[in-house]
């Protein structure tokens, strides 16, 4: 459960000629919730006007034409209508200041055209080479999938078999490392693991990375067969002992990890990092409050948005026609936007685009299957050794509600090796923060809290010795 920025469609630019010559490279850093992502806007001059094109460097995007570009008395305006993007900035002494706006949201963004490089990130558990322990790069195949996965598996130098875990990402398109927001979370996690005696396989999400398949057709039980395709490639891995092989889910790992273990004897224990407990409309309901909550959100917008997102919610749960639910969500969202008084409410001339991507969003093969799944379901079946974590200042998957569903849900079943811990001052990362926004992920120096990877690993040893 992630947020990202929607960045740079394709778009064709004129220019209208001044006195000023703006000719040339522009380069600059625009920084999202802790993300660097480099800007390049590239001028060249036409006998009449001026052509440009836009380079996203860190997204692998080069040479993208601009939709629509004005400059008048030393203002540049860059707007791309299709990714609701609009850029503008004054030119002064070779500097452009301006602001960068998408989807209501604004972000701070000076060109130049000396060359810029983005600011280090310090992420100091990030380990480094060469690592106390094997490390392999891997793959392994889903063939009820027809798909390859790649991976890294880390085992102990020592001789002998060891106790593995699998680590399942959350929500989002994710690779091994569960790469987000300039931390590498299951990186730490691998190293912390392998260093005290535990192999580790992570690999990158079907359709990411060296991986094969389509990410986004796929549902959270797609990609529970994935993890089941990683259990079988490491029982043919002579350095694990194959009795004592366990599942690690963060966030929506969480939901795919009791997935597995409900209906395969092969795990001997899971660890739910942030795991759901409750339905998932609820749980995107509860999100979306406390995290409006703690960005300051008026307790009156707060409702209304709520009352909104309930309605659509509810629409995706009782459909039975995906075409009709598409027409029912397209005028519910129409008419959200159309009562709205907010000073932020969406330009009509990006309101077709909006509301289309709103739709879409509620109507894919993921957000339907997430909407309404229930994971006490599986949880009810679980019979192996659980370990429930969560943060105190998890906004995401707030821990009060989700920790006593898991906890009631495996008791319902009869499991009694049950345990929960709520780790005081920590968010949906498991970092300690101030808030435990979304907002603050990126520009925390930490990745993974060490006292959180501590008690994790004791209760996994627990579980394998």
């Amino acid at each position: 459960m992630k947020h990202y920025i929607a960045m740079f469609l394709t778009f064709l630019t004129t220019l209208t000629l001044t006195a000023q010559d703006i000719t040339g490279q522009w380069n600059g850093v625009l920084k999202v919730q802790g993300t660097q992502l480099r800007v390049v806007f590239n001028v060249s001059k036409t006998d009449n006007s001026f052509v440009s094109t836009m380079d996203s460097p860190d997204q692998g995007a080069k040479g993208i034409p601009v939709t629509n570009t004005t400059f008048k008395d030393s203002t540049i305006t860059f707007v791309v209508a299709n990714a609701q993007i609009e850029y503008k900035g004054t030119l002064k002494d070779e500097v452009i200041v301006g602001v960068f706006k998408q989807m209501g949201r604004e972000f701070p963004l000076n060109l130049s055209k000396k060359a810029i490089e983005k600011e280090p990130l310090k992420r100091p558990q990030e380990p480094i080479k060469p690592y106390p322990y094997h490390s392999e790069e891997v793959t392994f195949q889903n063939a009820k999938a027809g798909i390859s996965l790649a991976g890294t598996l880390t085992w102990p130098k020592k001789e002998g078999v060891f106790p593995a875990v699998i680590l399942i990402s959350g929500s989002g398109p994710q690779n091994r490392d569960e790469e987000m927001m300039g931390h590498k979370p299951f990186l730490i996690i691998s190293d912390y693991l392998t260093k005290n005696g535990i192999a580790v396989l992570r690999y990158d999400d079907r359709g990411v990375a060296e991986s094969t398949g389509d990410f986004k057709t796929a549902t959270s039980a797609d990609f529970a067969t994935d993890v089941e395709s990683a259990i079988a490639y490491l029982k043919t891995r002579k350095e694990i002992d194959k009795n004592k092989i366990g599942l690690i889910g963060h966030s929506e790992g969480g939901i795919i990890a009791p997935m597995v273990a409900s209906r395969s004897k092969e795990v001997a224990f899971i660890v739910l990092l942030a795991g759901t407990g409750i339905p998932g409309d609820q749980l995107l309901l509860l999100q979306k409050e406390r995290i409006a909550r703690a960005n300051g959100v008026s307790e009156h917008d707060i409702k209304k948005a709520q009352e909104t997102n309930a309605t659509l919610f509810k629409m995706v749960l009782t459909a039975d026609d995906i075409g009709q639910l598409k027409t029912d969500l397209t005028h519910s969202i129409t008419e959200a936007i159309k009562n709205e008084k907010s000073t932020e409410t969406i330009n009509r001339t990006t309101e077709d685009a909006y509301v289309a991507m709103q739709v879409d969003q509620l109507t894919s093969p993921w957000m339907l299957y997430f909407l309404k799944y229930d994971p006490a379901t599986a949880l009810e079946k679980v019979t192996c050794p659980v370990l429930a974590v969560n943060g105190e200042k998890d906004l995401q998957v707030p821990s009060d509600e989700n920790l006593t569903a898991i906890k009631n849900a495996l008791t319902k079943g009869g499991n009694k090796n049950v345990s929960t811990k709520e780790f005081e001052n920590l968010n949906h990362l498991f970092q300690e923060c101030e808030t435990g926004s979304p907002n603050e992920y990126g520009t925390i120096e930490q990745t993974f809290s060490p006292l959180a990877l501590a008690e994790i690993t004791q209760w996994i040893l627990a579980q394998t010795h």
